[in-house]
């Protein structure tokens, strides 16, 4: 018999395993089951603290992110893992590295570790993985960590939306160019250099220093500490963990923890009205319409703000 996601949650959260992934599967694929989801877990969720754990690929994040995940365990508290992987465009699958990676804790039941991806629905990532943390939230764990394959936009934003967002780079002269363009240096309340035991870790720290003292970066009361790492033996990781509890501390005593939800819960509203707009613009225009108003624009004989107000026009009447 198939159980509701009502009944799935009140399962997860008495430790049924199963009917948590099934949520989270609910929420990638999209649509009215991904909606009722939503429905369900939101008044159950906000005890739960989300951490962002994003950098350039091959910066040694699942490795570092294992290592973390044991420094939680070894202080007492359950955690959830959700690691973002690309996607094909073909079949939809995710690489699933992470989880081979962390294959250390799969037989822990105070750590779930869930690999994501695209799966090419509405929305994709930006709106999937805060929902999918809230899922985990409902489901009673206190910590939950979000990791991403790389930093381009879609894995800043997914990051950038956790309540304390970690950076992970690695010594070499390309990290001051690295953080800069891929706006990182926005988005950072803590900097690891993982792989520190390596030539150039002291060099890596000056600059991301000189970078925190040029953007001003203490200038609400917190600057981002920056934290020597070697993730596969573990050296570092209960150092990144306090940091992520004192940086919890900082924005729980001066409000800022409030104001960063609020801001995420408009975010998330605006991003689902947008999501519900353009399935509903699709739905009523029909495939036919919305193939001749993209001719006319790929032809040049209509602009794409006229045609955008014919799609509203057709959402109006």
């Amino acid at each position: 018999m198939t159980r509701s996601p009502a009944e799935m949650i009140e399962a997860a959260r008495g430790g049924d395993r199963g009917a948590l992934a099934r949520l989270i599967s609910m929420v990638e694929r999209g649509g009215s089951g991904a909606r009722e989801v939503g429905r369900v877990v939101f008044p159950l969720a906000g005890a739960g603290y989300t951490v962002g754990l994003t950098g350039a690929p091959g910066a040694g994040k699942s490795t570092l992110t294992s290592a973390v995940v044991a420094a939680v365990r070894a202080a007492g508290n359950q955690i959830a893992v959700l690691a973002i992987d690309p996607s094909s465009p073909y079949t939809g699958g995710a690489i699933l590295g992470d989880r081979v990676r962390m294959g250390q804790h799969s037989l822990d039941p105070g750590v779930f570790i869930r690999s994501m991806a695209t799966r090419g629905h509405l929305g994709g990532l930006t709106l999937a993985t805060p929902a999918a943390a809230r899922v985990l939230d409902a489901a009673g764990y206190p910590w939950v960590l979000i990791e991403t394959v790389g930093v381009g936009q879609v894995e800043v934003e997914v990051a950038g939306a956790a309540d304390t967002t970690v950076v992970v780079v690695n010594p070499g002269w390309g990290d001051r160019i690295q953080a800069n363009k891929a706006g990182l240096m926005e988005i950072a309340d803590i900097f690891v250099i993982n792989k520190a035991d390596r030539p150039g870790a002291d060099s890596t720290r000056r600059d991301l220093e000189a970078m925190l003292d040029l953007t001003g970066a203490d200038a609400g009361g917190w600057r981002p500490p920056v934290v020597p790492t070697v993730g596969t033996t573990g050296e570092g990781a209960a150092a990144v963990w306090e940091a992520v509890s004192a940086h919890r501390s900082h924005l729980e005593s001066t409000g800022l923890l409030i104001e960063r939800r609020e801001r995420r819960a408009r975010d998330e509203l605006a991003l689902v009205v947008q999501q519900r707009i353009r399935a509903r613009a699709e739905a009523l225009m029909g495939r036919e319409r919305r193939f001749e108003l993209e001719r006319e624009v790929v032809n040049g004989r209509l602009d794409p703000w006229s045609a955008a107000d014919e799609i509203l026009d057709d959402l109006d009447g």
